[in-house]
C-alpha cells in the first residue's frame, strides 16, 4: 500500500526567511541537504517520542527533489495510515513556515514508503515476513522467495523448486539464508 500527503507551501506579501544552513554563500549543496534532513529527521524523532500514537513509527528517508519538493517517507511496524502521513505532514509544515527553511514555495510530501522502495531497517524485513521478496546481492546473484525470519544478520527465505528423482519431477521446498551484508536490494513483491 502507498500512502501519500501533499502540501503545496506558499505565503503571498512576507519577505522569505532562508536560513543560512540551508543557502549559505560557502559550501556544497550536500551540505544544505544533510542539515536540512538533519532537522527534519530531528523533529520526526521528537514527534515519535512524545506522541503515543506515533511511538512505533520511524523514518525510512529523506529526500530532497529539484523544484524544492521535500519527500518525507515514515513507517511504523503497525502500519502506516492515511491520517497519521496527514499529521505528520502538518507537524513538519508548521516548523518549515514558522523557520522559512524552504522559503516561500515548496512541496511537502510524506508517505509511506511503497513496494517500490527497498527495505532498509530490520523492523521492515519483520513487518513483512510471510510476504515475497526479490533480493538482489551485491554480487548482482538474485533470489525470490517467501520471507520467513529475519534477525540483526541474516534473512531466511523459502520458495519451491523442482528436483528429479530419476525420470520423476518432484517440487521441494528450498530454505536460503541471506547475509543482511550481502543485500543490495530487497523489495516487497505485490500478491495478486
Amino acid at each position: 500500500m502507498y500512502l501519500c500527503i501533499v502540501f503545496q507551501g506558499w505565503k503571498e506579501k512576507r519577505e522569505p526567511r532562508v536560513p543560512s544552513f540551508l543557502y549559505p554563500t560557502t559550501g556544497t549543496a550536500d551540505r544544505r541537504y544533510m542539515e536540512l534532513t538533519e532537522h527534519i529527521a530531528r523533529l520526526l524523532d521528537e514527534k515519535y517520542a512524545s506522541d503515543e500514537a506515533f511511538q512505533d513509527c520511524y523514518t525510512v528517508e529523506i529526500e530532497m527533489k529539484p523544484g524544492n519538493k521535500l519527500n518525507v517517507f515514515i513507517d511504523a511496524d503497525s502500519g502506516i495510515d492515511f491520517d497519521k502521513c496527514r499529521l505528520v505532514s502538518r507537524y513538519l509544515e508548521s516548523f518549515i513556515d514558522a523557520n522559512g527553511w524552504l522559503g516561500e514555495k515548496y512541496t511537502l510530501e510524506v508517505s509511506s514508503p511503497g513496494l517500490n522502495r527497498p527495505l532498509k531497517f530490520l523492523r521492515q524485513y519483520q513487518k513483512n515476513i510471510g510476504r515475497t521478496l526479490a533480493v538482489t546481492l551485491r554480487d548482482k546473484t538474485q533470489h525470490a522467495g517467501i520471507l520467513k525470519s529475519a534477525t540483526e544478520d541474516t534473512i531466511t527465505i523459502t520458495h519451491t523448486a523442482i528436483e528429479r528423482e530419476g525420470k520423476k519431477k518432484k517440487e521441494v521446498v528450498v530454505e536460503t539464508a541471506i547475509k543482511i551484508e550481502d543485500i543490495e536490494k530487497a523489495l516487497v513483491k505485490p500478491a495478486f
